[in-house]
């Protein structure tokens, strides 16, 4: 058999395990906790395996959902999130019991089969993420699996970098982004030019304010005009008549904000991970990790199918 191509996989674990758990309908395994997001989510690992044939592998993890950092550029960042007691809340409600007590199972699956898990304390997911593609890009094709459009910003075509984006069509019809369809979807040429027009445009998702009256096609218009947002404002200071009237009134307003969005929209590329991460440390298993944990998570939660499934995948016999 022919040696694979180098290709990175990367996960966005938290996406994908709350599609699962949304997704998937509920199911309760022998023990009485529920699986649907761990069925779902090693079930998600094991298409993209089989389709794409990775040959190395990380389920980025979120150590800090609201890193400090970024709030304290922006308090309102993620803010609406925060349930009582500082629990982290998904479109306003609390995270379900039922998805909570699943992810330290997701966790164990993960060490059983020997799947890199990865998070930096203090960064979430996205800066794992943006950190490993910085890492390396370039030496082998990135392909970063989300939800997330945040992270359009790590799409570079020179060094084969795309976003398998599954906010609609899940991982098995996802949408491939790279340049192009950034070009066709929002007319910017690239990611950085994304990551400059989602701070002017702001997201109320993520609690960032954006330009007042700044919507996303104006967005668009002044990046692709002017080649960056830092080329926007020193527009501004310099008078450009071209920015008048309204614009440049609301421009000028967000003064304060534009100051501070950059760095909190702008993932990491220098989080310090809590695991090794070189090449053989994130290639993908060839034997099992942990047979009696895998074991017993297959007995106590009846998940010995979807093991199956990603083992299959892995061509681990």
């Amino acid at each position: 058999m022919p040696t694979a191509s180098p290709r990175l996989l990367l996960l966005d674990s938290a996406s994908l395990y709350f599609r699962a758990f949304f997704g998937v309908p509920e199911v309760v395994g022998p023990s009485g906790t529920p699986t649907n997001a761990v069925r779902g989510f090693l079930d998600m690992i094991a298409s993209l395996v089989e389709r794409d044939r990775p040959t190395h592998l990380a389920a980025c993890w979120d150590n800090d959902w609201r890193p400090a950092f970024r709030v304290e550029a922006i308090p309102s960042y993620k803010a609406h999130r925060v349930a009582e007691g500082g629990d982290e809340q998904l479109n306003g409600e609390t995270v379900p019991d039922a998805l909570s007590v699943q992810v330290p199972l997701i966790v164990d699956a993960l060490a059983a089969l020997g799947i890199a898990r990865v998070g930096a304390d203090g960064y979430e997911a996205d800066d794992v993420i943006g950190t490993l593609t910085h890492r390396f890009s370039g030496r082998m094709p990135v392909d970063v699996v989300t939800g997330d459009r945040d992270l359009f910003q790590l799409v570079d075509d020179a060094n084969d970098v795309r976003v398998v984006y599954t906010a609609k069509g899940g991982v098995r019809a996802p949408d491939l982004v790279d340049e192009a369809f950034l070009a066709e979807r929002y007319g910017i040429p690239n990611g950085p030019a994304y990551a400059d027009m989602a701070a002017l445009r702001g997201d109320t998702s993520d609690g960032l304010p954006g330009v007042a009256g700044i919507g996303e096609k104006t967005a668009a218009k002044l990046i692709t005009t002017y080649g960056s947002l830092a080329a926007v404002r020193t527009a501004i200071a310099d008078g450009d008549p071209n920015l008048k009237g309204a614009q440049r009134a609301r421009l000028e307003a967000a003064s304060d904000y534009l100051d501070v969005a950059p760095r909190v929209v702008a993932v990491a590329h220098d989080a310090q991970m809590d695991t090794a991460t070189g090449d053989d440390d994130l290639a993908l298993p060839t034997a099992v990790a942990d047979p009696s944990l895998m074991s017993r998570l297959a007995v106590e939660h009846g998940l010995t199918s979807s093991f199956d499934r990603v083992l299959s995948a892995l061509r681990i016999g």
